[in-house]
């Protein structure tokens, strides 16, 4: 009798620390509504029949404050505090905003004139990007509008020298079906592919070299 009881205790206390174990797995793994979502600006519009028609442009890598370097899903809270730029927790970008619209805007130029990198080839035309906001701003707790504000700056190369052609500024808003972070890519998302269309009427203006 004796021998059975530790036995016995053994076994129980083996079968205890497992389910103990097996707890604190299931602890640790992240449930699926608790995983970063990463989102884009999805699949980019049918192009339609290019033209070809224009100069080239060199496309150059766009230029952001600090707080919108990274993959941050951002948002202000204007009704509390405008000047605080805050980050959702579970929601990132792929990549950077400034190179999602960049990325967006070269394929879509592509459908009017040949994009390249600088150095890559020879454009009369250079086009530079700063994007100075790209969030989403609550203007109460229920309503909320994506905030994207870009300057755009294009330069013509002649010979060896650079001239200043023009700059613009370009800032939308677009309403935000939610409030919260798929409300927010999604009015930013709209925003971008405006500005997109607006930076591509203004830029041929200055289609000829």
């Amino acid at each position: 009798m004796n021998k059975t009881v530790p036995d016995f205790l053994s076994v129980k206390s083996i079968s205890l620390l497992l389910v103990l174990v097996m707890l604190l797995a299931g602890c640790a793994t992240p449930r699926p509504e608790a995983m970063i979502k990463v989102y884009d600006f999805g699949p980019a519009p049918v192009p339609t029949a290019a033209t070809g028609s224009l100069a080239a442009v060199a496309l150059f890598e766009p230029q952001v404050s600090p707080a919108l370097e990274g993959n941050a899903v951002l948002y202000r809270l204007a009704y509390a505090d405008a000047q605080q730029l805050k980050p959702y927790a579970l929601t990132r970008w792929s990549m950077p905003p400034a190179q999602l619209i960049s990325q967006r805007l070269r394929q879509q130029l592509g459908e009017q004139r040949a994009v390249v990198a600088p150095g890559e080839a020879a454009a009369p035309f250079n086009l530079r990007l700063v994007l100075e906001e790209f969030s989403q701003v609550f203007d109460a707790p229920a309503q909320s509008h994506g905030l994207l504000r870009l300057r755009a700056t294009l330069s013509q190369r002649v010979g060896g020298s650079e001239t200043l052609l023009a700059q613009r500024s370009f800032v939308v808003q677009q309403p935000a079906p939610t409030p919260d972070a798929p409300g927010a890519v999604r009015a930013l998302t709209a925003a971008s592919d405006q500005v997109i269309g607006q930076v591509t009427a203004w830029l041929a203006l200055w289609g000829r070299p």
